[in-house]
C-alpha cells in the first residue's frame, strides 16, 4: 500500500499511487459513485501557486464531482432563512434538500480514505460513517427528548431500504431486462436477512413484553431494561458482522467492479485527493450535516403544522427518502444495467446497519444521557417492519409487491391521527430530566 500523495499532473490527472491500492468496493460505494462524474482538472493544474492549485482541485473533486451539486446552494440556503427568521417549513425542506449531496459525498470521502488505510479501515469506516446522516439527526432528536422523531426516522430508514429501495430496482431491473435472467449472489442477502430477523426479534420482545404486562406503568422499567440488554446483544452481532465482512468473508461482500464504457460511475485506480485532505473535508462535511441536523429536527414540528402531514409521515417517509436520495438512486440505476448484487448490497446492507447498530446505539446513547429509550416501537409500526423483513426473488412482480406495501404503509401514517410528540411528556422531560417518561405513538 503506497503512502505518498496523489500529484496533480500536468494533464489533471493523479498519479502516485499503483494498481495494488486498488480493492474490493462495497456495494455503497459503487452506489454512490454511479451519481459522480470526472471532472477535468486540465485548467486548474496552469494555476502556478501550489497551494491554489490543490485548493482548487480539491474543491472541484469534492464540491463539482457529484451530479447533485445544484443541491449544494440549499446549505447556505438554510442557513440564511434560519438567521432571518423565513419560517420554519422554508427552513426545514431547505435542510433536507442540503443533506442530500451531503451523504453522497460522504460516501465518496470514506472512499478516498480507503485507498491509503486499505479496504479494512476503509470498511470500518464505511461501516461507521455509511448512516452518518441518520445517527446525527437521531443523536440531535435524543438530546431535545424528541424520542419519536429517533424511532421514526430510523424505522422509515429501514422500511425505505427493504420495500422503496428494493422494490424499485427489482421493478425497475425487471422491466428494462425482461428479456434476461437476472442473476445475483444470494450469499450477501442471506447474513443480512439473519440480522434483521434478530434485530426484529429484539423490538418484538419489548412489545410482547408490555401487552403480556397487567399496565404500562408496571412493565415500563422492565421493558427499558429488556430493550437496553438487547440492544447491546445488536451491537455485539453488529461487531461479529463486521468480522465476517472485513476479515473472515470479505469475498461475499466485494462487488465486481465489470465497468462499460455506458457506465455512469467513475472507476478510479487512484484516490483523487490526498489522506489528510479527505479527513479534512469529512470534518468539515460532517459538522454541515449536524447543522442541518439541528435545523431539521428543531423545525420538524412547526413544518408538520404548516403542512397539515403527522411528524410520523415526514420522520417515516420523508427523511428516509431525501436523506439517502443519491444512495438509493444508485441502486435503482445498477438494477437498470443488471446489476442486481450491487442493488441488493445497498438496500439489505443500509437496513442492516441502521437496525442492528444505528438503532441499539441510540438507544445506548440515550441511556449514557439519562433518556428512556426502548425498543418499544408500537404494534403499527413493529408490524410494518416484519413485513418488511421478506426474501426478494429477482423478477419484477416481487419488487412491484413491495412497492405497493410501501405506499400502503405509507398511507397508514399518512391518515394516523396519533398526536406529533406528545407535548406534555416532552415538557415533562424538560423539567425533570431524571424522570423521563416513555414515549409512545
Amino acid at each position: 500500500m503506497a503512502s505518498t500523495e496523489p500529484r496533480l499532473m500536468e494533464s489533471g490527472n493523479i498519479k502516485g499511487l499503483s494498481k495494488e491500492t486498488r480493492h474490493g468496493r462495497t456495494a455503497h460505494n459503487m452506489s454512490s459513485s454511479s451519481l459522480r462524474k470526472k471532472s477535468d482538472l486540465a485548467l486548474v493544474s496552469k494555476v502556478p501557486c501550489g497551494l491554489v492549485r490543490l485548493l482548487l482541485a480539491n474543491l472541484q473533486e469534492v464540491i463539482l464531482g457529484t451530479k447533485l451539486s445544484v443541491l449544494f446552494p440549499a446549505i447556505p440556503a438554510a442557513i440564511v432563512a434560519k438567521c432571518y427568521g423565513f419560517g420554519d417549513p422554508w427552513v426545514f425542506a431547505l435542510s433536507l434538500l442540503g443533506l442530500t449531496p451531503l451523504a453522497e459525498r460522504v460516501s465518496f470521502l470514506t472512499e478516498q480514505i480507503a485507498y491509503y488505510t486499505g479496504p479494512t479501515v476503509g470498511g470500518l469506516l464505511n461501516a461507521t460513517c455509511g448512516n452518518a446522516t441518520e445517527l446525527i439527526i437521531a443523536i440531535f432528536a435524543l438530546i431535545q427528548y424528541k424520542v419519536d422523531v429517533v424511532k421514526y426516522s430510523l424505522l422509515g430508514s429501514i422500511l425505505s431500504n427493504l420495500l422503496l429501495v428494493l422494490g424499485t430496482s427489482l421493478f425497475c431491473g425487471g422491466i428494462a431486462n425482461i428479456t434476461k435472467e437476472q442473476k445475483f449472489d444470494r450469499r450477501q442477502g442471506d447474513v443480512n436477512s439473519l440480522l434483521l430477523l434478530m434485530a426484529l426479534l429484539c423490538h418484538i420482545l419489548p412489545l410482547m413484553f408490555r401487552y403480556t404486562g397487567d399496565s404500562v406503568v408496571v412493565t415500563a422499567k422492565p421493558t427499558l431494561l429488556l430493550s437496553r440488554v438487547c440492544s447491546i446483544i445488536m451491537l455485539i452481532g453488529y461487531f461479529g458482522y463486521l468480522v465476517f465482512q472485513l476479515w473472515t468473508h470479505r469475498q461475499f461482500f466485494e462487488t465486481q467492479e465489470e465497468v462499460d464504457d455506458s457506465d455512469d460511475l467513475t472507476s478510479q485506480e487512484a484516490p483523487v485527493i490526498g489522506f489528510w485532505s479527505g479527513f479534512a473535508w469529512l470534518a468539515a462535511m460532517t459538522a454541515v450535516i449536524a447543522l442541518l441536523s439541528e435545523f431539521v429536527v428543531g423545525t420538524i414540528e412547526n413544518a408538520s403544522e404548516s403542512w397539515g402531514i403527522s411528524v410520523s409521515f415526514i420522520s417515516i417517509i420523508l427523511l428516509p427518502i431525501v436523506g439517502n436520495a443519491a444512495e438509493h438512486a444508485g441502486a435503482i440505476i445498477f438494477a437498470f444495467k443488471n446489476k442486481l448484487d450491487i442493488s441488493l448490497g445497498v438496500a439489505l446492507g443500509s437496513a442492516t446497519q441502521i437496525a442492528v447498530f444505528v438503532v441499539p446505539l441510540c438507544v445506548v446513547i440515550s441511556w449514557i444521557c439519562g433518556i428512556k429509550m426502548d425498543l418499544d416501537f408500537n404494534l403499527l409500526e413493529t408490524g410494518s417492519l416484519a413485513l418488511s423483513i421478506i426474501d426478494g426473488t429477482s423478477h419484477y412482480m416481487k419488487g412491484f409487491v413491495l412497492l405497493l406495501c410501501y405506499i400502503v404503509i405509507g398511507a397508514c401514517f399518512f391518515v394516523s391521527p396519533t398526536p406529533t410528540l406528545n407535548q406534555a411528556n416532552v415538557l415533562d422531560l424538560g423539567v425533570k430530566s431524571s424522570t423521563g417518561g416513555l414515549f409512545r405513538a
